[in-house]
Protein backbone atom coordinates (compact mmCIF):
# COMPACT_ATOMS: atom_id res chain seq x y z
CA UNK A 1 0.00 0.00 0.00
CA UNK A 2 1.14 3.62 -1.12
CA UNK A 3 -0.29 6.74 0.97
CA UNK A 4 -0.47 9.63 -0.93
CA UNK A 5 -1.46 13.47 0.31
CA UNK A 6 -1.72 16.94 -1.52
CA UNK A 7 -4.24 19.48 -2.19
CA UNK A 8 -6.78 19.32 -5.21
CA UNK A 9 -3.61 20.77 -6.91
CA UNK A 10 -0.90 18.87 -6.38
CA UNK A 11 -2.21 14.90 -6.13
CA UNK A 12 -1.36 12.82 -8.95
CA UNK A 13 -3.13 13.66 -12.03
CA UNK A 14 -6.79 11.67 -11.82
CA UNK A 15 -6.54 10.82 -8.17
CA UNK A 16 -8.86 13.15 -7.50
CA UNK A 17 -11.40 11.86 -9.46
CA UNK A 18 -10.45 8.43 -8.74
CA UNK A 19 -10.96 9.18 -4.72
CA UNK A 20 -14.18 11.32 -5.36
CA UNK A 21 -15.59 8.23 -7.14
CA UNK A 22 -14.60 5.93 -3.97
CA UNK A 23 -15.87 8.09 -1.90
CA UNK A 24 -19.16 7.55 -3.91
CA UNK A 25 -19.00 4.40 -3.49
CA UNK A 26 -18.49 3.68 0.40
CA UNK A 27 -20.46 7.01 1.68
CA UNK A 28 -23.47 6.85 -1.15
CA UNK A 29 -23.60 3.35 -2.71
CA UNK A 30 -22.24 1.19 0.25
CA UNK A 31 -23.66 3.11 3.76
CA UNK A 32 -26.26 4.61 1.89
CA UNK A 33 -25.50 7.67 3.27
CA UNK A 34 -27.48 10.89 1.87
CA UNK A 35 -24.24 13.10 0.21
CA UNK A 36 -23.78 15.66 -2.47
CA UNK A 37 -22.78 13.36 -5.78
CA UNK A 38 -22.84 13.88 -9.27
CA UNK A 39 -21.62 11.30 -12.36
CA UNK A 40 -20.77 8.37 -9.48
CA UNK A 41 -17.85 11.14 -8.09
CA UNK A 42 -18.89 12.44 -4.09
CA UNK A 43 -17.76 16.11 -3.04
CA UNK A 44 -19.54 18.65 -0.84
CA UNK A 45 -18.88 22.31 0.09
CA UNK A 46 -15.90 21.17 1.99
CA UNK A 47 -14.15 20.03 -0.91
CA UNK A 48 -11.90 23.28 -1.42
CA UNK A 49 -8.29 24.24 -2.99
CA UNK A 50 -7.07 24.01 0.54
CA UNK A 51 -8.08 21.15 1.70
CA UNK A 52 -5.63 18.47 2.23
CA UNK A 53 -6.04 14.73 1.37
CA UNK A 54 -4.86 11.32 2.45
CA UNK A 55 -5.14 8.76 -0.27
CA UNK A 56 -3.92 5.09 0.25
CA UNK A 57 -3.70 3.29 -3.24
CA UNK A 58 -3.02 -0.50 -3.82
CA UNK A 59 -0.02 -1.49 -6.03
CA UNK A 60 -2.49 -1.55 -9.33
CA UNK A 61 -2.71 1.97 -8.57
CA UNK A 62 -6.59 1.66 -7.12
CA UNK A 63 -7.98 3.67 -4.32
CA UNK A 64 -8.01 1.79 -1.20
CA UNK A 65 -8.82 4.35 1.50
CA UNK A 66 -9.15 8.08 1.94
CA UNK A 67 -9.12 10.70 4.49
CA UNK A 68 -9.85 14.42 4.28
CA UNK A 69 -8.22 17.32 6.77
CA UNK A 70 -9.20 20.69 7.02
CA UNK A 71 -8.19 23.53 9.63
CA UNK A 72 -10.91 25.09 11.96
CA UNK A 73 -10.55 28.35 11.58
CA UNK A 74 -12.06 27.63 8.27
CA UNK A 75 -15.45 26.19 7.64
CA UNK A 76 -15.54 22.49 8.06
CA UNK A 77 -17.85 19.73 8.56
CA UNK A 78 -18.49 19.20 12.13
CA UNK A 79 -18.98 23.33 12.96
CA UNK A 80 -21.49 23.94 9.84
CA UNK A 81 -23.67 20.37 9.69
CA UNK A 82 -23.12 18.40 12.74
CA UNK A 83 -22.57 21.55 15.89
CA UNK A 84 -25.33 19.50 17.94
CA UNK A 85 -22.86 17.08 18.33
CA UNK A 86 -20.53 19.57 20.84
CA UNK A 87 -23.35 19.79 22.90
CA UNK A 88 -22.82 23.19 24.74
CA UNK A 89 -18.95 23.23 23.92
CA UNK A 90 -18.12 26.30 21.04
CA UNK A 91 -16.77 24.77 18.24
CA UNK A 92 -13.41 25.13 17.70
CA UNK A 93 -12.31 27.73 15.54
CA UNK A 94 -7.57 27.46 15.32
CA UNK A 95 -5.14 26.44 12.74
CA UNK A 96 -4.00 24.33 16.13
CA UNK A 97 -6.71 22.07 15.41
CA UNK A 98 -7.66 19.91 12.27
CA UNK A 99 -11.08 17.95 11.43
CA UNK A 100 -10.29 14.86 9.62
CA UNK A 101 -13.56 13.50 8.11
CA UNK A 102 -14.68 11.44 5.08
CA UNK A 103 -12.52 8.47 6.19
CA UNK A 104 -12.52 5.59 4.88
CA UNK A 105 -10.05 2.40 4.11
CA UNK A 106 -12.42 -0.96 2.66
CA UNK A 107 -11.08 -2.53 -0.53
CA UNK A 108 -14.12 -2.58 -2.62
CA UNK A 109 -14.07 -5.98 -3.72
CA UNK A 110 -14.19 -7.10 -0.73
CA UNK A 111 -18.23 -7.96 0.15
CA UNK A 112 -17.44 -8.67 3.64
CA UNK A 113 -16.96 -5.24 4.58
CA UNK A 114 -20.14 -4.25 2.44
CA UNK A 115 -21.33 -2.08 5.71
CA UNK A 116 -18.37 -0.55 7.12
CA UNK A 117 -16.08 2.30 6.42
CA UNK A 118 -12.93 1.07 8.27
CA UNK A 119 -12.32 -2.54 8.46
CA UNK A 120 -9.25 -3.26 6.44
CA UNK A 121 -5.86 -4.08 8.39
CA UNK A 122 -4.37 -1.26 6.68
CA UNK A 123 -6.55 1.65 8.25
CA UNK A 124 -4.97 2.62 11.30
CA UNK A 125 -1.81 2.92 9.18
CA UNK A 126 -3.90 5.36 7.11
CA UNK A 127 -5.16 7.09 9.91
CA UNK A 128 -1.55 7.30 11.48
CA UNK A 129 -0.78 9.19 8.11
CA UNK A 130 -3.38 11.62 8.24
CA UNK A 131 -2.51 12.40 11.65
CA UNK A 132 1.32 13.17 10.77
CA UNK A 133 0.02 15.52 7.99
CA UNK A 134 -1.85 16.95 10.34
CA UNK A 135 0.54 17.26 12.63
CA UNK A 136 3.34 18.42 10.21
CA UNK A 137 0.47 21.55 9.35
CA UNK A 138 0.70 23.07 12.86
CA UNK A 139 -1.57 21.05 13.79
CA UNK A 140 -2.12 19.87 18.06
CA UNK A 141 -5.53 17.53 17.68
CA UNK A 142 -7.86 16.20 15.23
CA UNK A 143 -11.48 16.14 15.93
CA UNK A 144 -13.86 14.39 13.99
CA UNK A 145 -17.61 13.12 13.42
CA UNK A 146 -17.65 9.20 13.81
CA UNK A 147 -19.92 6.08 14.11
CA UNK A 148 -19.60 5.44 18.08
CA UNK A 149 -18.52 1.96 16.87
CA UNK A 150 -15.61 3.71 16.05
CA UNK A 151 -14.32 4.19 19.73
CA UNK A 152 -13.93 1.25 20.45
CA UNK A 153 -11.53 0.72 17.02
CA UNK A 154 -9.24 3.85 17.65
CA UNK A 155 -9.09 2.91 21.40
CA UNK A 156 -7.32 -0.59 20.72
CA UNK A 157 -5.42 0.86 18.10
CA UNK A 158 -3.46 2.57 20.97
CA UNK A 159 -5.28 6.40 19.68
CA UNK A 160 -5.59 8.87 23.13
CA UNK A 161 -9.45 9.94 21.77
CA UNK A 162 -12.19 11.96 23.86
CA UNK A 163 -15.88 12.32 23.74
CA UNK A 164 -16.61 16.01 22.63
CA UNK A 165 -19.95 14.97 23.49
CA UNK A 166 -22.89 12.60 24.44
CA UNK A 167 -23.62 10.55 20.88
CA UNK A 168 -26.93 11.83 19.74
CA UNK A 169 -28.74 9.95 16.88
CA UNK A 170 -28.76 11.42 13.31
CA UNK A 171 -30.44 9.96 10.41
CA UNK A 172 -30.76 6.47 12.39
CA UNK A 173 -26.59 5.78 12.92
CA UNK A 174 -25.15 6.91 16.38
CA UNK A 175 -22.72 9.45 15.63
CA UNK A 176 -20.36 11.33 18.22
CA UNK A 177 -17.84 14.16 18.05
CA UNK A 178 -14.60 12.35 18.50
CA UNK A 179 -11.29 14.49 20.01
CA UNK A 180 -7.88 12.52 18.59
CA UNK A 181 -4.23 13.83 20.68
CA UNK A 182 -1.35 14.07 17.64
CA UNK A 183 1.26 11.86 19.43
CA UNK A 184 4.63 11.92 18.30
CA UNK A 185 5.72 9.98 15.12
CA UNK A 186 7.41 6.61 15.98
CA UNK A 187 9.17 7.01 12.71
CA UNK A 188 9.96 10.06 10.38
CA UNK A 189 7.31 10.44 7.92
CA UNK A 190 9.36 9.95 4.08
CA UNK A 191 8.48 12.42 1.15
CA UNK A 192 8.33 10.79 -2.38
CA UNK A 193 10.01 13.82 -4.20
CA UNK A 194 9.46 11.85 -7.60
CA UNK A 195 5.16 12.89 -7.00
CA UNK A 196 5.33 16.40 -7.83
CA UNK A 197 3.43 18.42 -5.02
CA UNK A 198 2.50 15.30 -3.27
CA UNK A 199 4.09 12.97 -0.58
CA UNK A 200 3.83 9.61 -0.24
CA UNK A 201 4.20 7.51 2.89
CA UNK A 202 5.06 3.67 3.00
CA UNK A 203 2.77 1.76 5.14
CA UNK A 204 2.05 -1.82 6.21
CA UNK A 205 1.19 -4.20 3.53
Amino acid sequence: MKIFTGTAETLPAGMLLAMARYRHQVFVERLGWTLQSHAGMEFDQFDRRDTVYVVACDPQARVIGTARLLPTHRPYLLAEVFPELLGDAPAPRTPLVWEISRFAAVKLEDDKARSTMFSTSFSLDLLRAAMAVARSAGARRLISVSPVGIERILRRGGFRIERAAAPLCIDGQALFACWLELQPCAQPVRCDRRQAGSRSYPASP
